[in-house]
């Protein structure tokens, strides 16, 4: 069976990364999928899944604020599969604390996975996508609470509006080699994340009652949504779309 090239996907064992990485198997990439060491037994079964589908899968363990560890995720990739086409940076990390109540070890672990994290697996997978010479797509997780800060949870805002100017300004540098750079955005998502965000999940049928109130169409996306969205960014059709 052809493929459309390899997808990189970090994040990858559950909830929004697990599901954009079925979804782009299922397109007809390749995939690479990394999570922390910790998620490797979810890593082998969702390898298992995708190779069942008939593409490649390659697993690429590491924590994405590391550099050393998104240098070797990438060389892993590019090693096992032979090539990076796609990078879906889309690990990342949620707690819900007011501003006062927020200490400075939580901003920094925030800011660690969700800023610095993204940035090494642009630049990391930049770099390689121009090594090849023949163009690629990025992209990076972020959030309506990186277009509006939100009461509650203003650090985790706050480090989605890094992804978003990190995302503009890639796509303006890497346009000139054929990458185009974008971020997806969603809300509220029937994650494991939002029990950080409710409070645990005792409290999250309840919380998500009243977050839905709210919603234009009376209801919340899952994971599938949010990857079908990835899944045109990621195609060729997509070639004229950059942040």
């Amino acid at each position: 069976m052809s493929s459309l090239g390899v997808a990189l996907v970090t994040g990858a064992s559950k909830g929004i990364g697990r599901a954009i990485s079925l979804r782009l198997a299922k397109d007809g990439f390749d995939i690479g999928m990394n999570d922390l060491p910790a998620a490797r037994a979810q890593l082998d079964s969702l390898r298992k899944e995708i190779m069942g589908k008939g593409r490649k899968a390659c697993i690429a363990v590491g924590d994405v604020s590391r550099q050393e560890n998104v240098e070797e995720m990438v060389s892993t990739v590019v090693k096992d599969l032979g090539q990076l086409n796609v990078m879906v940076a889309n690990a990342g990390l949620c707690r819900a604390h007011q501003i006062t109540e927020t200490d400075v070890e939580e901003w920094d672990q925030l800011f660690s996975v969700n800023g610095r994290g993204v940035f090494l697996c642009y630049k990391y997978a930049a770099l390689q996508m121009i090594k090849q010479g023949h163009g690629g797509r990025i992209i990076g997780a972020s959030s309506v609470a990186g277009r509006r800060g939100e009461a509650g949870i203003a650090a985790y805002s706050a480090t989605k509006f890094a992804v978003r100017g990190l995302t503009q300004a890639a796509a303006q540098e890497w346009g000139r080699y054929g990458i185009t750079v974008n971020a997806y955005c969603p809300g509220i998502i029937q994650t494991d994340m939002l029990d950080d965000f409710s409070g645990g999940a005792e409290k999250r049928s309840k919380v998500l009652s009243q977050l839905e109130e709210s919603c234009a169409v009376g209801y919340h996306a899952t994971p599938a949504e949010v990857a079908s969205v990835v899944s045109y960014l990621a195609s060729k059709e997509a070639h004229f779309i950059t942040a």
